[in-house]
């Protein structure tokens, strides 16, 4: 059966404050017996974080969370020594892949992603690494995310940070580039359904898995944007909508 495979800023929570309808709609999904994933560009928190935001708004995402840091850490080898520029979620990753975490000093692989605490020693030290020969590998690319106060830096600001003066180019492994999506397919296969709230991330990874892009309205992109470059295959206001219109 075909997965939903839903973004969660802007698609099932505004910074982690719940959209309206957004649990009912995956109640929904889960009682029609509809495969549903929460496929995720924020690398910050470890899964039981997310689980736990889920949790608190009324949806069991116990082991259907995927991250663009798990995407990352498939691009690490366990022996790897890894210089993370980035959270928890992160550390968390590369450590279940094997590999040794350092956060300061030579390392064979430097892994970047959203930081709210990066200030310039950190960017220093990731410069450093990568100019010494350290594979350079962003966890993704956005540039923002959405919160009910408006649109804040995403984790892809940071990379831009340490790229430009690195004099290098990141391998990005989240949203919509291949390692995510290799990690949804090998979980859920060829066919589904990717809802997201932008076509640059959201809508090329579902062209990249083959399945639907449904895009919501609840997050960064409003009804003036449309149509948008992918175009999406369903728009709705919010997932709520977009499950209604599906399975009536």
């Amino acid at each position: 059966m075909s997965v939903w495979a839903l973004d969660l800023d802007g698609v099932v929570w505004l910074a982690g404050e719940a959209i309206a309808g957004s649990a009912q709609a995956v109640a929904r999904l889960d009682a029609a017996g509809i495969p549903v994933c929460f496929a995720t560009n924020f690398s910050y928190a470890p899964v039981a974080e997310a689980e736990a935001k889920l949790a608190r708004i009324g949806i069991d995402g116990r082991g259907r969370v995927i991250t663009s840091a798990m995407a990352a850490a498939t691009l690490v080898q366990p022996d790897d020594t890894v210089l993370v520029c980035g959270g928890p979620g992160i550390v968390e990753a590369v450590l279940a892949r094997g590999a040794t975490v350092v956060r300061e000093g030579t390392a064979d692989v430097v892994v970047v992603g959203y930081d709210p605490e990066f200030d310039y020693h950190k960017l220093t030290v990731a410069v450093q690494a990568v100019r010494e020969g350290a594979r350079f590998v962003a966890t993704n690319e956005d540039p923002t995310f959405p919160t009910p106060q408006g649109l804040l830096p995403g984790g892809g600001s940071l990379v831009a940070a340490v790229a430009y003066a690195a004099q290098s180019r990141p391998v990005v492994a989240g949203k919509p580039h291949q390692p995510f999506a290799d990690l949804v397919l090998d979980r859920y296969g060829p066919q589904g359904v990717m809802v997201g709230d932008q076509a640059m991330t959201d809508g090329n990874l579902a062209r990249r898995l083959g399945y639907r892009f449904g895009l919501v309205l609840s997050g960064v992109t409003a009804a003036a944007d449309l149509p948008t470059d992918p175009p999406a295959d369903m728009v709705a206001a919010d997932l709520a909508g977009m499950v209604r219109a599906e399975l009536g």
